[in-house]
């Protein structure tokens, strides 16, 4: 079963709320003082939870997407590391396990709770290789090819 198929569980508006170490790390990373080498992909899902927090979908896809490019920058990382598709279907995935999990005090305490986010393959249940690697995706957000995405209520 895909991760993001619509299924058991209604999607509710359920209290999420941050911890202090989650807008302490929100507040590191947007100060560069995250190394490259400690953003790893829960790292990746904890940013996307602090900003789903914080903002709706769309606003939460252009924090990350900003604070992704600045990293990318500041550390001198080629900006053609950035993956348009990857970033705004994991908020998606991280907004659509919000909506199905009970309320969560943290980060770590939603990721706890929702451990297959931490597979970082778990694109692969919606997209094929080919489409999620292409240039177009890379540069702009590409619809699955396998599975769609279940929208945000």
């Amino acid at each position: 079963m895909a991760w993001l198929s619509a299924g058991a569980g209604s999607l509710t508006s359920l209290q999420h709320t941050l911890s202090d170490a989650d807008r302490d790390f929100r507040s590191a990373f947007e100060t560069y003082l995250v190394l490259p080498s400690h953003f790893n992909h829960e790292a990746h899902v904890r940013l996307a939870y602090v900003y789903l927090v914080e903002h709706d979908v769309e606003a939460a896809v252009e924090k990350m997407r900003q604070a992704l490019l600045n990293f990318l920058e500041h550390n001198e990382i080629p900006r053609s590391k950035y993956h348009e598709t990857l970033t705004r279907a994991w908020i998606l995935a991280v907004r659509h396990f919000m909506n199905r999990s009970g309320a969560s005090n943290s980060a770590a305490e939603f990721i706890e709770a929702n451990r297959q986010l931490l597979d970082s393959q778990l694109m692969l249940t919606h997209y094929s290789a080919a489409v999620l690697f292409s240039p177009d995706a890379r540069a702009s957000f590409v619809e699955p090819d396998i599975d769609p995405i279940p929208p945000v209520s």
